[in-house]
């Protein structure tokens, strides 16, 4: 074997062995927010969802999404939505690591996965960010920095908001068809809106919701 595919190798090693660590850890956390399967019935899912110094991104064992608390109330103010759903996604999402270079190490491995504590897909991010004060940031910014990527979660769902319909046929609440908007895209949010049933794991993506709601406003101070 030549030198140079010695060389070439041992550079791509350590990049391997952490996408296949992450990949490991996920795995064993669970299914991501992309792969949610569809409703039963109709609807195919569309993936999810400013720059602050204090909100830079820490190591993957100190996070916590309670230490975002002052950033999910700012930025859902600021879009009109509610910052304990913001808060209780947040806490549904940390299920896997949120430090920098193992989630870029696990793009390389699987370019189409999502980004930053929000865990927010490119093609949603920058749909998102359309006309809003992040408008020049980029997807490959929510890493690094939280409060951009609670931001972006905070519009999102304000979008999605927006696309729903005054009359629905559903049990499901706004925030709870939000949460699944947010976990399946808009056409399976409506499709649920109008009394399609979510699949097996857009409903465990909602069963975690609520077992997250209590500590999403103990983080708020809501009790």
């Amino acid at each position: 074997m030549s030198e140079v595919r010695v060389s070439w190798r041992r550079r791509l090693l350590p990049a391997v062995v952490l996408a296949l660590a992450l990949y490991v850890v996920v795995r064993a956390a669970g299914a991501s927010q992309s792969d949610s399967a569809p409703p039963q019935k109709e609807a195919t899912p569309t993936p999810t969802a400013s720059a602050s110094p204090s909100a830079a991104a820490t190591s993957t064992s100190s996070y916590d999404p309670a230490q975002y608390a002052s950033s999910v109330r700012a930025r859902a103010h600021q879009a009109g939505v509610s910052a304990r759903l913001v808060m209780a996604i947040l806490c549904n999402e940390a299920y896997k690591p949120h430090d920098p270079a193992l989630e870029r190490a696990w793009q390389k491995y699987k370019p189409d996965a999502a980004f930053g504590v929000a865990n927010m897909h490119r093609a949603t991010f920058d749909e998102v960010k359309k006309g809003r004060d992040f408008a020049d940031r980029s997807w490959e910014d929510l890493p690094d920095d939280r409060d951009l990527a609670i931001e972006a979660e905070a519009w999102y769902l304000h979008d999605l908001a927006a696309q729903l319909p005054a009359d629905r046929s559903t049990r499901y609440t706004e925030d709870e068809l939000l949460a699944l908007g947010y976990n399946t895209g808009a056409g399976n949010m409506l499709a649920f809106a109008r009394g399609a049933t979510p699949g097996s794991q857009a409903r465990a993506y909602l069963d975690k919701l609520h077992a997250n709601w209590a500590r999403a406003g103990t983080a708020l101070g809501e009790g």
